[in-house]
């Protein structure tokens, strides 16, 4: 089990958390743990306002870039990989969890069961299947347990070889807590959250998604396409991508493209604020669109010092 104390920074995509809490990283010497479920996929950048690679070059940056954008993945293996992320960090660095993927930052903080993890990742080894046949199930089994691989009456049929390999990621799981879907971690996590209005939310969206069109996110979806064969659902329907590729296929303009991913970033954005509102403890700031970023970040850390930090908890 790891554990490791961390500061959360919440919001609905393009409330300008990134910026913050790049800037936050930069005066508390600190380290960001992304919990975006977009951000993990390699290639992605401009459509997913990936922090750049200057600003990744002298922060450390967790969570960003696990896994190609071909592959399944899930809430499951991402704590597995950013577990093993922050075991390297230095010890005593501050770290910040910034992300609006609810899901990502519950399991950060609250954790997953195993119950729940087996059904979170039965689309992952089902995607394993296809991609990979019946040795790719296999060879994780091998991996896990060999003895299991052997005992198996019929080593062929794909529902066995994940039925044992779920099995072997809960019996390897520690603790004794009675089955829920979510594990308790306490009565009061204090996140801290940034929500502009309405108006100004949709600006900043609006704003975004042009400059993504300015920035080549058309070319870097063509990229994409002669990387990879296929992508995985995910990334073929992510919120611009989807878009991108329909431009490129000849079936919308670039400006019903841009008014289409304003749509749904906009149904997004609203998800992530009823998400936290009803899940999450949140003392919410509300900057305005003349608010100076580094009283904003001021105003951050001291209430982060008032209520103290979260503790992150891995198996």
């Amino acid at each position: 089990m790891l554990v490791r104390e961390a500061f959360v920074l919440v919001g609905p995509t393009a409330s300008g958390k990134s910026d913050v809490g790049h800037l936050l990283a930069e005066r508390m010497q600190a380290a960001i743990l992304s919990a975006d479920s977009m951000l993990v996929y390699k290639g992605m950048d401009i459509g997913t306002a990936k922090a750049s690679r200057r600003e990744r070059g002298h922060i450390p940056y967790l969570g960003v870039d696990l896994v190609a954008p071909d592959q399944v993945f899930d809430v499951w293996q991402y704590l597995q990989l950013v577990g093993k992320q922050m075991a390297e960090l230095p010890p005593g660095m501050p770290l910040i969890v910034v992300g609006g993927s609810g899901l990502y930052v519950k399991a950060l903080t609250q954790g997953l069961d195993t119950c729940a993890a087996a059904s979170v990742t039965r689309k992952h080894w089902e995607g394993i299947m296809a991609d990979k046949g019946i040795e790719g199930l296999q060879d994780v089994l091998r991996e896990r347990n060999a003895d299991a691989l052997l005992a198996l009456a019929d080593p062929m049929n794909p529902r066995r070889l994940i039925r044992a390999i779920e099995q072997s990621y809960h019996a390897s799981s520690s603790g004794a807590e009675p089955r829920r879907t979510w594990k308790e971690n306490g009565d009061r996590i204090p996140f801290v959250g940034l929500l502009p209005d309405n108006d100004m939310l949709r600006d900043r969206i609006a704003r975004r998604v042009a400059c993504m069109y300015e920035t080549g996110l058309l070319e870097e979806a063509r990229g994409l396409r002669n990387e990879y064969a296929t992508l995985s659902e995910t990334a073929n329907q992510a919120i611009g991508y989807a878009e991108a590729f329909a431009v490129l296929d000849g079936q919308i303009t670039v400006k019903e493209a841009q008014e289409r991913t304003v749509v749904r970033t906009n149904r997004l954005a609203k998800r992530q604020r009823t998400w936290f509102r009803h899940q999450a403890d949140v003392t919410w700031l509300s900057p305005a669109a003349e608010h100076d970023i580094s009283k904003l970040a001021i105003d951050i850390e001291n209430i982060w010092r008032e209520n103290g930090s979260v503790q992150l908890r891995i198996a």
